[in-house]
């Protein structure tokens, strides 16, 4: 089994990655491979509505990576978003590729159906529950299953390293590794 983490920060390295992170540890013990795609340094262009990828299954728009994460959510058996809160809400890059994904999806149904999904926020202050949902969405939106864990899946800091200091935020992601593991091998368990 594989899950694709998506780290929606504009950050390297930053808090989003730690989190993202530690949750793809928990689920490598469990023997399920991770991959982390950094969204830091690149622009996703939001969705264009001309609904060219009915039927395609992709979208046709080549000029950023887009299309190269689509195709590696299709791949995966679980989703794993994570992003840094801005303004009360996901970073504009992670809206972004949900916009996208989710017209694709829509155009194409079927194509996330049971995968499972998991989000994180690194969040200063307030804002987390926004982001979390907004992630959320895309994936109750899909026919995925979404994972959770004994809190919301957030930690708090301002500094890259400072949600390491969040103790409680920090265990509530190795939880929430441990539960997406659990829900991964349920899910793959019944559909063989």
């Amino acid at each position: 089994m594989k899950v694709l983490a998506v780290n929606g920060s504009a950050r390297h390295n930053g808090n989003t990655s730690i989190l993202l992170r530690t949750v793809c540890d928990e689920l490598e013990k469990e023997g399920i491979k991770t991959e982390v795609i950094e969204l830091a340094g690149q622009v996703i262009e939001p969705c264009r509505a001309c609904w060219a990828c009915g039927g395609r299954g992709n979208c046709v728009h080549q000029k950023d990576l887009f299309t190269e994460i689509f195709t590696k959510m299709k791949e995966a058996d679980g989703i794993l978003l994570g992003s840094p809160v801005y303004s009360a809400n996901i970073s504009a890059n992670m809206q972004a590729v949900l916009e996208r994904a989710a017209v694709v999806a829509d155009m194409n149904p079927g194509l996330l159906k049971h995968k499972a999904g998991a989000a994180v926020a690194a969040v200063r202050r307030g804002g987390s529950l926004q982001a979390i949902d907004a992630m959320n969405h895309f994936f109750l939106n899909h026919e995925m299953f979404v994972a959770g864990s004994t809190y919301w899946n957030m930690a708090y800091g301002q500094l890259p390293g400072d949600v390491e200091k969040d103790e409680e935020g920090m265990n509530n992601m190795r939880n929430l590794g441990q539960n997406l593991a659990f829900l991964l091998q349920a899910v793959n368990s019944d559909e063989k």
